[in-house]
């Protein structure tokens, strides 16, 4: 079965609002390295309105400082399955939209062949932590205050604590640390 891995950037305080805070080089390094473990991203409309069409293009023009560049690279080789109600149609042959039977349908990708799904944002991840669904979460937490901005899970249920084992720990260059968990 595939990995579901759930990858995102929180600031020391809990804030997962990236205009917050910057990203640096390393990050970029560092998140092109976990994409290069999968082959397919999920994403809600929020999060795949983020991203797409700005990093495809950028792995187009190649525009950006080379850290950044090389993140679009790998964004831009992988299929996208993007979960809405609001999106009918996309104009992206890589993309994949998803309207109901939510968890059915990501059950059914993870049976799939291939390599791992990744995942980021805040409101369907938090569905796919309540359904069980995430089996490895990369947190990098910045070392950064912001005192406001959006929270990571504030309206997320679950019905006990959901227990995970560090798995590993990175110190990057510019003073993020970013984690590793799995499900026990």
């Amino acid at each position: 079965m595939r990995k579901l891995i759930y990858g995102i950037n929180i600031s020391l305080d809990g804030c997962c609002d990236h205009t917050r805070f910057g990203a640096s080089d390393d990050i970029h390094e560092y998140f092109s390295s976990l994409l290069e473990q999968a082959d397919t991203v999920l994403y809600g409309r929020k999060t795949y309105e983020l991203m797409y069409p700005f990093w495809p293009e950028v792995a187009k023009t190649q525009s950006m400082e080379p850290s950044i560049n090389a993140f679009a690279r790998v964004f831009a080789k992988l299929k996208c399955v993007v979960v809405s109600t609001t999106i009918n149609q996309v104009d992206n042959e890589n993309v994949t939209v998803i309207h109901d039977n939510i968890k059915e349908h990501i059950l059914e990708l993870k049976q799939q062949p291939g390599k791992a799904i990744s995942t980021g944002g805040v409101e369907l991840p938090a569905r796919l932590i309540e359904w069980g669904l995430i089996d490895e979460f990369h947190m990098v937490v910045h070392p950064v205050l912001v005192g406001q901005g959006r929270r990571l899970f504030t309206e997320m249920h679950l019905p006990e604590n959901m227990g995970l084992k560090l798995v590993e720990t990175k110190t990057l260059p510019s003073g993020c640390v970013a984690l590793r968990y799995e499900r026990r």
